[in-house]
């Protein structure tokens, strides 16, 4: 058995190695073509690598892979944050990414060295008539006769929509808080609300009340 283990290395080092090599520098794997696994291994651990100093991720472009190399991101808010791109289109800013559940102004204070927005925030173009929708969230010029303030005791899904930073998943919540939790009592309880921090309550100031 020694003899035959002997010979079988001796061939393993003869057709496996070049002229020359150390004993045991096998490379079994140099028959391949180049960077085939290695590249693999690479590219994995370049997007496992932490963000270095001075370097940015495109938020309006990022794969989540690549956002989620963002600090206190990881894989499922990554893909989070790109089916929310997907689906209302791009950010455009660190307001615009605020929209997304998950993410709050503590979150976005750490994110901020490190994000970049590549495309303009998209206007949006609402389906349904939006009485009471005021200029800021409209993002443009008051219509005349606008009511002011939109009515959180009484706003559809669409009309929540169209303001600043919610997008139709944080309508659909401040809708369901308010079936589950009864009338909200002010305008600051939208904080009560998952995925409204203190900063998208505060952005949203004047633009909502209870009647």
């Amino acid at each position: 058995m020694l003899l035959v283990l002997a010979i079988a290395g001796h061939a393993v080092r003869r057709f496996a190695t070049r002229p020359g090599d150390a004993p045991g520098d096998v490379q079994l794997l140099a028959g391949l073509a180049p960077g085939n696994p290695k590249a693999h291994r690479d590219s994995a651990l370049a997007l496992a690598r932490p963000l270095e100093a001075g370097e940015h991720i495109d938020a309006d472009v990022a794969t989540a892979p690549e956002l989620a190399r963002l600090p206190r991101v990881g894989i499922a808010l990554a893909k989070t944050i790109v089916a929310d791109r997907t689906a209302n289109g791009p950010f455009g800013s660190l307001e615009g990414i605020d929209r997304v559940p998950g993410i709050g102004p503590g979150l976005l204070r750490t994110l901020a060295p490190f994000l970049s927005f590549s495309r303009p925030l998209a206007p949006r173009t609402p389906t349904l008539p939006l009485a009471g929708v005021p200029a800021a969230a409209a993002g443009g010029v008051a219509p005349a006769g606008s009511a002011g303030p939109l009515d959180l005791n009484a706003a559809t899904v669409e009309q929540l929509d169209a303001l600043p930073g919610v997008g139709p998943a944080k309508a659909g919540a401040i809708v369901a808080w308010r079936e589950s939790h009864g009338r909200f009592g002010s305008a600051a309880a939208l904080g009560d609300v998952k995925g409204f921090g203190p900063a998208a309550v505060a952005r949203l100031e004047g633009l909502v009340t209870v009647r």
